[in-house]
């Protein structure tokens, strides 16, 4: 079944969202999809796989970040931080296009935490 242009754009928004962390980081990238998911979901599946779908990946996201700020004291971690940083912001902005042309995206590194 086709995705309506509304779900296409809460889809799009779902992953957008995630984009508050870097106002508030942690809280404003888990909570933002988790709001999204919460309020637009149940009327519409394509919407809370998109929510959920961003939600999994910013919590990946953020217990990575957690992993590479032990590492700095190596370091190593600073890199590790710049990387995972664009990659973060290069997945979610991939995931918002594919959202608002109508497919569901899965992010290719993701703990499917939520279900």
């Amino acid at each position: 079944m086709q995705a309506t242009p509304d779900e296409r754009t809460w889809g799009m928004i779902a992953h957008l969202s995630a984009l508050v962390g870097a106002i508030v980081p942690f809280a404003g990238s888990i909570l933002a999809p988790l709001i999204v998911w919460r309020t637009r979901g149940e009327r519409s599946t394509f919407v809370a796989g998109q929510a959920k779908e961003a939600l999994n990946f910013n919590i990946t996201v953020a217990i990575a970040a957690l992993v590479c700020s032990a590492l700095i004291w190596a370091l190593v971690g600073i890199l590790l931080l710049v990387v995972l940083g664009l990659y973060w912001l290069v997945m979610t902005v991939t995931a918002a296009l594919r959202a608002s042309e109508g497919i569901d995206y899965r992010y290719p590194f993701a703990l499917r935490l939520v279900a």
